[in-house]
């Protein structure tokens, strides 16, 4: 049974990866503050567990976070997906104490926020508190000894600071004593249509003595966003006048706004709420006429519709299947989750070659 452990979690791609694949496995821990934050430092809430058991500390980062009344959502959408025991979810990645579950786990995954190294975000890097976090996933796998850990990021981490901040990273790696490669791998490459370029690191610890990890190869890709629509669309989706004007802009086509791709753009966080990203143009039935929420314009010389794509449409688009939203979570916290979530068939792919050098049977 493979033991799997996550952090910086989310809505479990990776769990969703070994769902689809049927194998057998266990979630050992878990963990996502859900983009809460607190306002106390983290010096403060160190001194304040001085003295305290693993229980109590774990009790009371998550009291600090019921303080804040905001909902986990990404939580919410986790427990409504995978099976877990609540004491093994942690809501603070920095306060896991990483030697309780000391070579506990087989695989250990997780990708630090990446505002820190994208191309969206001021490329702070290790200057940001949120590129710190990236020291928090490697203390992880120092204390655990998962045997395999795979780190997955935006490609700017790459580039970043000239790329000090690569050399920075692979020498942390280092010093954890593991064999690890690293490959940037596009969804579009294995099966999904997403331009979705990320970096993988998968290390192996060098005492288990396994074979050379190697990255799977491309694979043609045989499908289309079309594919992954939806059969049936609520009218909420559909757009106002500004927003079908916005994105039949031909000028936003190449940018901000893509209209009918085959292969949509890389999703993100918040696109389907500031008109960026990937929407469809349709022709109106009487149903959209009859709507005045809906404007019906012109595109190509005619009458069209313009809509976003659906948060079931957006799930589809990254791998997830039969994927549970709870009726507690609103769209736009759910485009948030996918949009910060991994492709499912590149993490499948990537498990298929680890499994051709690692039997995680032997744990049983």
């Amino acid at each position: 049974m493979l033991k799997l452990a996550t952090v910086f979690s989310g809505i479990g791609a990776i769990e969703q990866a070994i769902k689809q694949m049927k194998i057998p496995h266990r979630i050992v821990f878990a963990s996502d503050n859900g983009g809460r934050s607190l306002k106390l430092t983290y010096e403060e809430i160190c001194k304040l567990l001085e003295g305290k058991t693993g229980k109590e500390k774990k009790a009371y980062i998550e009291e600090l976070y019921n303080r804040t009344n905001q909902l986990n959502s990404v939580k919410e959408s986790y427990f409504a997906n995978y099976t877990i025991d609540s004491n093994n979810w942690h809501e603070d990645v920095r306060f896991i104490d990483g030697y309780t579950y000391l070579e506990k786990v087989d695989l250990f995954v997780g990708g630090s926020p990446c505002q820190s190294f994208s191309t969206y975000g001021k490329k702070m890097g290790f200057e940001d508190i949120r590129g710190t976090l990236f020291y928090e996933y490697a203390r992880l796998v120092k204390e655990i000894k998962p045997k395999v850990f795979i780190f997955e990021n935006v490609t700017g981490l790459l580039s970043h600071d000239k790329k000090k901040t690569w050399a920075i990273v692979q020498e942390v790696f280092n010093e954890l004593e593991y064999d690890f490669k690293h490959a940037v791998l596009d969804a579009k490459d294995y099966g999904l249509p997403q331009m979705r370029r990320r970096l993988f690191v998968v290390g192996i610890r060098k005492d288990l003595k396994y074979a050379t990890y190697e990255f799977p190869q491309a694979i043609k890709l045989n499908a289309t966003a079309v594919d992954y629509l939806d059969t049936t669309v609520d009218n909420k989706y559909y757009l106002p006048e500004k927003g079908f004007k916005y994105v039949t802009d031909p000028i936003r086509h190449d940018g901000r706004a893509r209209v009918n791709r085959n292969i949509i753009g890389c999703q993100t966080a918040n696109q389907q709420f500031n008109w960026t990203g990937d929407f469809r143009i349709e022709t109106p039935r009487q149903e959209h006429k009859d709507d005045s929420r809906i404007y019906i314009g012109e595109y190509n010389g005619e009458p069209a519709i313009a809509r976003k794509l659906t948060p079931n449409e957006c799930l589809k688009l990254m791998g997830f299947e039969k994927f549970v939203i709870k009726e507690n979570i609103t769209d736009e916290q759910i485009y948030r989750q996918v949009g910060n979530s991994i492709a499912v068939p590149v993490l499948k792919k990537i498990l298929l070659q680890l499994f051709k050098i690692i039997d995680f049977k032997e744990n049983t």
